[in-house]
């Protein structure tokens, strides 16, 4: 079966004629975006934008979320506008400072500051009137079901509900019992507070849905103040009615919600703020449920949230990601109410191009093999003129040392070399990148027959890379200096799951049977030009012909860490030409 996807394609075209530099915001056409005109345009609510980003804090956001950051902050800075972040924090036995602080952190990382910092907990106690108020109003009833049974009596796509036995209790009746489950009376599941809809509705959500639960549990904020806590599709829409939002943005498995959004909204005739759904982000090769992604943080599957390999926002700020890759990524990633899976190479892409233009070019040879140029005078060490980024200018040029005993990477040489192969070796004359021409003339090896160490002569004309004969080569390889280069140990990440869709398992299997027992490869005595000594967590440079690399936090003064943040190969950008054409 192939794993193409139209709307894929189709978004690989429409970014390739975009341009990729262009800034994640505003601007880019979008069916958001022409309802915020319109309402603008119609003055519906008084010419304001208000937005909201309201995170539950369960867990560590994921690059999934970047697009409802991008959309929320984005179309409100547009527009002159604002937004808050607002965690909905409804649900205790889940939710964790921790997240809380996680969560401000990436918010910000991605380049977003917020106009209003609030907690559905803050509006425990208006959401506990407004109950008390439909349930006076009639609209509202206490149910002595429990779980099983109401998920029963709900009914299914074709079989309408059944009214519960204590649906039509006295508005006395109800009033007492809640005011006594609120009072911690009764224990964990024997009662909810359910709103009175309708329990034929051909949309389940309407069949009259559980407005609070008795959860006796210590909220993070709250502590033991409550017992009962109010489900999601009950605090949300009048949280955003109270903040006075105008367009809440959702993505597209709440659409089937809305109608009962605006029911309590219109029931308590308060502030009509208005549900918009959209796709939401999914890419291939990655899973983007907190569930499951907890699950690979319990069973240590991956060294915690932040681990390289997970799509935590964490976790790729901490591989080398840029904010600017991944608001550009959102912008041509665009905006539909059809959802699709958008390939993880498109990602690459915009990091990659945002790596090229700003990355500082070094010198690192990960997998070393030593080479001795027998004519270089013993105890010389010259300085060579390197470039910094040649996509940069302004970044100007550094000095690196070059000596008679250099490091290459063990791939640039081959005793016997393979037809196409023009790097080093025995016989052949190679460039070395700012430095010489050279010529292997001898190898020595170990008692495994393993080769050990490379002999060469250099051309002293040849100083800088250019032969005055005008002689040319066919490969330039990169080096080290021995005696001056520093080690580093090097991890090389690659997908953390073997499948495109890494939920296609097979019977008795979960998603966990996709994990990509390769993933993670850790190169140890790795060899890096001295300039890198020092380098702050965080940095990110490219290692020429090899990729780019970041800083890891687990650097110390001794001893540098460094993760490949991505490969130089871009395949998405040559399919998405291909396409052009």
């Amino acid at each position: 079966m192939s794993n193409r996807n139209p709307a894929t394609e189709a978004v690989k075209e429409s970014a390739t004629n975009t341009a990729m530099s262009a800034p994640a915001s505003a601007g880019t056409s979008n069916f958001i975006r022409d309802i915020i005109l319109e309402d603008l345009k119609t003055n519906k609510h008084g010419g304001r934008v208000q937005t909201r980003f309201p995170p539950e804090p369960n867990g560590y956001l994921h690059i999934g979320h970047a697009k409802a950051i991008c959309l929320d902050f984005g179309l409100a800075d547009e527009f002159g506008g604002r937004t808050n972040l607002r965690f909905d924090d409804t649900n205790p036995e889940k939710e964790e400072t921790e997240y809380v602080d996680s969560i401000m952190e990436d918010v910000r990382w991605l380049g977003f500051e917020w106009d209003g910092l609030y907690y559905a907990s803050d509006y425990f106690d208006q959401l506990y009137e407004w109950a008390l108020h439909l349930i006076r109003a009639g609209k509202a009833y206490v149910d002595d079901l429990n779980q099983e049974q109401i998920r029963e009596y709900r009914g299914t796509l074709t079989q309408p509900g059944k009214e519960s036995p204590y649906r039509n209790r006295s508005v006395d009746e109800n009033l007492d019992l809640f005011q006594r489950m609120r009072a911690g009376e009764f224990p964990d599941g024997s009662r909810t507070l359910r709103a009175k809809v309708d329990m034929a509705s051909p949309n389940l959500n309407m069949r009259d849905p559980v407005m609070y639960r008795i959860l006796h549990a210590e909220h993070h904020r709250t502590a033991d103040k409550w017992c009962i806590y109010p489900m999601y599709d009950y605090a949300h829409g009048q949280s955003d009615s109270t903040e006075r939002v105008t367009h809440s943005m959702c993505t597209l498995e709440f659409a089937d919600h809305r109608p009962l959004y605006d029911w309590f909204i219109r029931e308590l005739g308060i502030f009509p703020s208005q549900q918009i759904e959209f796709d939401r982000l999914s890419l291939t090769y990655t899973i983007l449920s907190k569930r499951k992604l907890l699950q690979l943080v319990r069973e240590q599957l991956v060294s915690g949230w932040n681990d390289p390999r997970m799509p935590t926002l964490s976790g790729i700020r901490r591989r080398g990601y840029t904010p600017e890759a991944i608001r550009n990524f959102v912008t041509a990633a665009g905006v539909s109410r059809t959802n699709g899976i958008t390939e993880l190479e498109m990602l690459e892409h915009f990091l990659r191009e945002d790596l090229n233009r700003h990355a500082p070019r070094v010198m690192a040879v990960l997998r070393p093999l030593k080479v001795v140029m027998d004519n270089y005078p013993e105890g010389q060490v010259e300085e060579m003129e390197a470039v910094n980024n040649p996509e940069d200018a302004s970044a100007g040029t550094r000095k690196v040392p070059f000596s008679r005993v250099l490091y290459i990477e063990q791939d640039d040489f081959r005793e016997q070399p393979p037809k196409g192969y023009y790097r080093l070796s025995p016989g052949r004359e190679v460039r070395l990148r700012y430095g010489y021409f050279v010529t292997c003339t001898r190898v020595v090896k170990d008692e495994h027959g393993e080769v050990v160490e490379v002999h060469c002569t250099y051309d002293p004309a040849t100083r800088g890379g250019n032969a005055p004969d005008g002689r040319k080569v066919k490969a330039t390889i990169h080096w080290v200096s021995a005696a001056h280069a520093i080690e580093a140990d090097v991890r090389l990440y690659d997908k953390l799951f073997t499948k495109p869709n890494p939920n296609e398992v097979e019977e008795g299997q979960d998603f966990t049977a996709n994990l990509n027992p390769n993933s993670l490869e850790v190169l140890r005595g790795c060899k890096l030009e001295p300039s890198l000594a020092g380098a702050a967590v965080g940095s990110r440079y490219q290692f020429e012909r090899l990729g780019y690399f970041c800083v890891d936090l687990d650097s110390t003064s001794d001893k540098l860490v460094f993760n490949r943040t991505v490969a130089l190969k871009d395949t998405w950008a040559k399919v998405a030409q291909r396409g052009k054409g």
